[in-house]
C-alpha cells in the first residue's frame, strides 16, 4: 500500500520514512543528512541562537551601560487642545479622557502637554502638567490640580503635612 492511499483512507498516521535503505528509496547513501560536515555525524546537534559560524547577534549587540527602561514612569499622554471636547466647567480626568476615545490608556498617570488652544473653562486633574499646558489652562478660566501616582491630590496632602 502506498502513501497516498494509506492518507485517502483517513489513517491518523502517514506510513513513516525508511532511511537508508538504499539509492531507490529517495532516502539512501547519505540518508537526507548531506555530504560532510558536522550535521552529517551521529549525535550532531545545534544549540539555540547558532548562526552557521558567523558572529552570532547575541554577541554582537552591546550589553555594557546603564538602562532606566526598567525605572521609568509612563504617563497617558494628552494635548491641552484635544479637551475642547469636553463641556464647559466639567471636571477632567483620566476616566474622562478615557470615556470620550480621546487617548488609549498607555498608564494609569495623566500627563498634559501645551499643544493646542482652549477656549473652554475646565478642572483639570493630572499628575503631571507642562508649564505650557497649565498656563493655557488658567487662562481659560479653567483650574490645575495636581494629582500624586496614587491619584489624590498632591497638593491638600503637601498642605497637611
Amino acid at each position: 500500500m502506498d502513501l497516498k492511499t494509506v492518507c485517502a483512507k483517513g489513517v491518523k498516521y502517514a506510513k513513516r520514512m525508511r532511511i537508508g535503505r538504499g539509492t531507490g528509496s529517495g532516502n539512501g547513501k547519505t540518508s537526507g543528512r548531506g555530504h560532510k560536515g558536522r550535521g552529517q555525524r551521529s549525535g550532531a546537534s545545534r544549540r539555540a541562537g547558532y548562526e552557521g559560524g558567523q558572529m552570532p547577534i547575541y554577541r554582537q549587540v552591546p550589553k555594557v551601560g546603564f538602562t532606566n527602561a526598567r525605572f521609568r514612569t509612563d504617563y497617558t499622554i494628552l494635548n491641552v487642545g484635544d479637551l475642547s471636547a469636553f463641556a464647559d466647567g466639567s471636571t477632567v480626568d483620566l476616566q474622562q479622557v478615557l470615556d470620550k476615545g480621546l487617548a488609549s490608556k498607555t498608564s494609569n498617570l495623566l500627563k498634559l502637554l501645551g499643544n493646542g488652544d482652549l477656549s473652554v473653562k475646565l478642572t483639570v486633574r493630572a499628575q503631571k502638567f507642562s508649564k505650557t499646558a497649565q498656563e493655557k489652562i488658567e487662562q481659560a478660566g479653567g483650574t490645575v490640580v495636581i494629582l500624586d501616582n496614587l491619584g489624590r491630590e498632591a497638593q491638600a496632602t503637601a498642605d497637611a503635612s
